[in-house]
């Protein structure tokens, strides 16, 4: 089985970012989806795609895998850029764009 590793992105819901230091263990899709005559939902067979497992390192995640003999990709995360900014930029001289409201 394909399983695929990474840390998941905070979601545009939240402003918190607690949830982005665990490593999540995600099993990849081995069939296909099909819709439900009756309902229209869409569904599989495969029941470890509901599976999400999670780690406090990517080491965890990876024993894990070669434990139960899963062939894993890696997915590492993009790291976020902060720039420091000071509410007094606003009003620069030097700026390229007036500030106006």
């Amino acid at each position: 089985m394909q399983v695929r590793i990474f840390r998941p992105s905070k979601t545009a819901m939240q402003s918190g970012r607690a949830g982005e230091r665990r490593w999540l263990l995600e099993f990849e899709p081995s069939g296909r989806r099909e819709a439900d005559p009756l309902m229209g939902w869409t569904g599989s067979a495969d029941t470890n795609s509901q599976l999400r497992i999670y780690f406090d390192s990517e080491a965890e995640a990876i024993a894990y895998a070669r434990k139960n003999g899963y062939a894993y990709r890696i997915v590492e995360p993009k790291e976020r850029v902060v720039r420091p900014k000071a509410y007094s930029d606003n009003f620069r001289y030097d700026r390229i764009s007036p500030w106006t409201h």
